[in-house]
């Protein structure tokens, strides 16, 4: 009987089941990957489908002007110029209104008289005449080595004018005539002679006049108001002083008169001075009524703050009745 060997190849089935297995295998990598890929796709239509309706906050109102800086110590000042600011523009804002409604009053008084008359012309030196050569601000006007010879004309509302080294040889009422608001005048280091007696007489606000450094030999009649008058380094003499040129001056403080030619002391001085300064003159004799009151022992001059003396030919130690009155020894040689 013949004997048939057996196939050594696996059985069909056998065959079947390993392929059934390997595609299984296949299957769940694929389905892995599929769900991967599902999730992305998901993840990525999510995403475009609400992007859209995410709208970006509103930025927050700033006023253009004001940047505050919280960390720095310059905050509080930053917001005090912010406050000027706000009140200069409050003002400004205000001002403007206040244009826009005058035009509408001067209207309805235009409509009420239809006869309106054209303004004045003004004249060529009421348009700032001086203020072409010279400085006007202000008030204050000043021509300081411009090199005038007069004073030049000035605007009415001028209060001070300081025409300092100048070649001024002479002062005359014309010069003020029209200009009574002036309270101090300089003409320190001019040519002035001569000064006319009615120069000052309109200037009854005036306070301080400088005279120095000129070429005068008498003053003229001084303003009611004045708190200090300097004539120092002149060649005034005591004849150029007239008796009572101090008398009613009750203002005045501060009296420079040094560094002329005076051979006495000026008579009638007021109450009201603080300091005199007489150094370096002529002066050679002096009395008991020249500071004091020779028949009132108990009268005091508690004003007098200074008197210089010094420089003149006078000894003061031999004549001390003329300074009991005073609450300091004036100045000057007493040997």
């Amino acid at each position: 009987m013949q004997q048939f060997e057996t196939d050594p190849q696996p059985s069909s089935f056998t065959y079947h089941l390993g392929l059934i297995h390997s595609h299984e295998l296949l299957l769940r990598k694929t389905t892995k990957s599929f769900k991967k890929a599902t999730t992305t796709l998901q993840s990525i239509f999510l995403l475009l489908l609400f992007v859209p309706l995410i709208k970006p906050a509103p930025p927050t109102q700033q006023d253009s002007r004001m940047t505050y800086d919280y960390g720095t110590d310059n905050f509080e000042e930053t917001l005090f110029s912010q406050d000027l600011e706000d009140e200069y523009l409050d003002g400004k804002n205000i001002k403007e209104k206040e244009t826009m409604i005058i035009p509408e009053e001067k209207s309805l008084q235009l409509q009420k008289d239809e006869r309106v008359t054209p303004p004045p012309l003004k004249k060529e030196n009421d348009e700032m005449p001086t203020c072409l050569l010279c400085v006007c601000l202000s008030g204050s006007v000043y021509c300081e080595e411009v090199d005038i010879d007069a004073v030049p004309p000035l605007p009415k509302e001028s209060a001070y004018l300081y025409a300092r080294f100048n070649k001024i040889k002479k002062l005359t009422a014309k010069d003020f005539a029209d200009i009574p608001n002036l309270r101090r005048l300089d003409f320190t280091g001019n040519l002035i002679e001569d000064i006319e007696d009615g120069t000052f007489s309109k200037l009854s606000l005036l306070e301080e006049l400088t005279l120095a450094e000129n070429q005068l030999l008498k003053l003229p009649v001084l303003p009611p108001k004045l708190t200090l008058f300097n004539a120092k380094y002149n060649k005034i003499k005591s004849r150029g002083i007239k008796a009572n040129a101090f008398k009613k001056l009750n203002h005045l403080s501060f009296l420079y008169l040094d560094h002329n030619a005076l051979e006495s002391v000026p008579l009638n001085l007021p109450e009201s001075l603080r300091v005199i300064h007489l150094q370096f003159n002529n002066i050679t004799s002096i009395t008991d009524d020249t500071f004091c009151k020779a028949n009132d022992t108990r009268y005091i001059r508690d004003r007098i703050e200074e008197i210089r003396l010094e420089g003149n030919p006078i000894v003061l130690g031999k004549h001390p009745n003329s300074f009991i009155c005073l609450k300091r020894l004036p100045v000057g040689s007493y040997f």
